[in-house]
């Protein structure tokens, strides 16, 4: 589905829920005042009849009384977010043209998704493959742990920025389901029909039994409403179990090889548990990006290597266009580098990156030495929404000047106590720091997100678990899509659908079990998981059906993926699509 289609059937759902609601509310007129302005008697009965979120009945208020609403309803207001967007909807333009604020909010959306896929796949997949090497862990160990999160971090901040709030989780259900569900049919199939071939038969039902396990498990939990604490650190047991049975089977494996006495020659990044599997692929395409950036590095070297000066390191270091790059590009390319390219020089300034893979280390002395001071300053002001920012300590000093000062003094050191050069021996902690910084601005890039995601189901008057299963999904989902097709294509198959099966399960388990906990560490009570209608058992259902299906398929074809099996799940999507749609509308309902 397009951009522009979607907007469209945004748009047009937006006109005639403005148009029904005004018809509706413009027959009485009897008015409570509330802020010198006076708001419908219905807001007086819908606060009454309603015991959970009073704002999503801001529809049912006159377009002229929704802003006061908005400003006097508690549930509208949000603890989580830069910006409260049901006021930016109800209250920045006249009631006219809400439906063109609705319109801009869509569009900075999909600009968020944007950030937060640059932000994890140049910033903080790249530090943390830095510190798996740094700490001399294993490819197999550092794939399903590390390089894992870095692959599904928007999923995992998006699921615990929803469960923050009992009003959105169902966004992180319908987010982590609908994925799971794009996943697995619409990936995988795509990956089937792009190439062929045998997929490995070990790896592949080692992962569709955990996550099959782990569906079920959220599938009770859904059931039964709550979650304990002893089932949110099962989640996360569960996903431990995962990663020692993917360790011990990629050891079992090597060692029947060594015995056999064959031998794999692998490169400097892949093992030879690889061609098992074994290895977590999500974090092939990093590697095989930093491989090829290497050798492209190496083969523009200039012959005469000569010292450049620090303010010259300073603008090569936040220039992301390289022009040859430029120059071989389409121009669908060029236009997306554009639009990302503010973004970028803003992320290079704040974060840095430490690419243990160049001779160098990606050492730029000037722009690490400002990294001092930005990093931590940015972490101070983007942690929980900008929560410690007006911090004043002991009531007089603010918290930011004492991060900035101490920031400037150790950027002084750092500048007289090195050269541009040679890394000093501490450069890997800059890996850690970068790390630290990319995951604050993810999780608040994510809590926006959240918030967005949540005024367009009061104002479209759809359900979070719907949003969830389409826009956060999809979003969340599209740079899995495209790197796994891509990995097919360059004749790494194995690897793509090892990818699809495989990565959803951190994005469940951690999903879920770090939302949970983080919650229940917040409001010191269960978790309420309450299900938002039929659709999340739909969805659930979905989920469960396809890898089941998938599970007795694949043997069947005795592990053979062809284009029957691409097609038959690109139907099954559809269909769970349309059925999920005609259930959000009501058109399909249980009496």
């Amino acid at each position: 589905m397009s951009v522009a289609t979607l907007l469209c059937l945004l748009v047009g759902t937006l006109l005639s829920q403005q148009v029904i609601s005004d018809f509706s509310v413009h027959t009485t007129r009897t008015g409570v005042e509330v802020d010198g302005g006076y708001v419908n008697a219905s807001l007086a009965v819908v606060s009454r009849i309603n015991n959970e979120d009073e704002c999503d009945h801001v529809m049912n208020v006159s377009a002229a009384d929704r802003c006061a609403f908005v400003k006097n309803t508690p549930d509208c207001s949000l603890e989580d977010g830069f910006i409260n967007y049901l006021q930016v909807a109800f209250c920045l333009l006249p009631p006219d043209l809400t439906p063109l604020t609705v319109i801009l909010c869509i569009t900075w959306l999909f600009f968020l998704f944007i950030i937060l896929g640059l932000i994890a796949s140049k910033f903080f997949c790249p530090n943390l493959s830095a510190i798996s090497t740094s700490l001399h862990l294993t490819h197999n160990v550092a794939g399903v742990t590390f390089l894992a999160l870095g692959n599904g971090a928007p999923d995992i901040f998006s699921a615990i920025a929803a469960f923050s709030r009992p009003h959105t989780a169902g966004l992180a259900v319908g987010a982590l389901f609908g994925a799971g569900v794009f996943v697995t049919t619409i990936v995988a199939g795509s990956v089937a029909l792009v190439k062929p071939f045998a997929v490995p038969s070990r790896p592949f039902l080692r992962d569709v039994i955990f996550y099959m396990v782990a569906v079920f498990w959220t599938y009770l939990i859904l059931y039964r409403g709550t979650t304990t604490l002893a089932e949110t650190l099962g989640y996360l047991g569960l996903y431990v179990a995962y990663v020692l049975t993917v360790v011990i089977s990629a050891y079992i494996y090597s060692r029947q090889k060594h015995l056999r006495g064959t031998t794999v020659e692998t490169g400097p990044h892949i093992q030879a548990g690889l061609e098992s599997s074994d290895l977590y692929d999500n974090d092939v395409p990093c590697l095989l990006a930093d491989t090829d950036q290497q050798e492209y590095e190496t083969e523009y070297r200039p012959l005469l290597q000569y010292p450049e000066s620090t303010s010259r390191i300073l603008l090569g270091s936040l220039n992301p266009v390289d022009n040859r790059k430029w120059r071989r590009k389409n121009w669908k390319w060029r236009v997306l580098k554009v639009l990302k390219t503010p973004v970028e020089v803003m992320l290079l300034l704040c974060i840095p990156v430490v690419d243990l893979d160049k001779e160098d280390r990606n050492w730029r002395r000037p722009l690490n030495c400002l990294h001092l001071v930005t990093a931590p300053l940015i972490c101070l002001l983007a942690f929980q929404s900008g929560i410690l920012g007006d911090y004043m300590i002991e009531g007089q000093f603010p918290l930011w000047l004492l991060t900035l000062l101490l920031g400037l003094f150790l950027c002084a050191i750092m500048f007289c106590s090195t050269t541009n050069e040679c890394p000093p021996r501490y450069h890997p902690i800059f890996a850690l720091l970068g790390f630290v910084v990319s995951a604050v601005l993810i999780s608040a890039a994510a809590s926006e997100v959240v918030s967005i995601l949540h005024m367009l189901g009061v104002v479209l008057s759809l359900s979070n678990t719907v949003l969830g299963l389409t826009l956060l999904a999809w979003g969340n989902s599209i740079g899995d899509c495209f790197s796994d097709i891509t990995l097919a294509r360059q004749g790494y198959p194995r690897m793509a659908i090892s990818a699809c099966f495989g990565g959803i399960i951190f994005n469940m388990l951690f999903g879920v079990g770090l939302g949970c906990l983080v919650q229940r560490i917040k409001t010191h009570s269960e978790v309420q998981l309450e299900p938002e209608g039929l659709l999340t058992w739909i969805l659930a259902a979905s989920l469960g059906l396809s890898l089941v299906l998938s599970f007795i398929i694949v043997p069947l074809s005795r592990f053979h993926l062809g284009w029957h099996y691409g097609i038959f799940l690109l139907i099954f999507y559809a269909v769970f699509l349309i059925v999920a749609l005609l259930t959000e509308f009501g058109i399909i309902y249980i009496a």
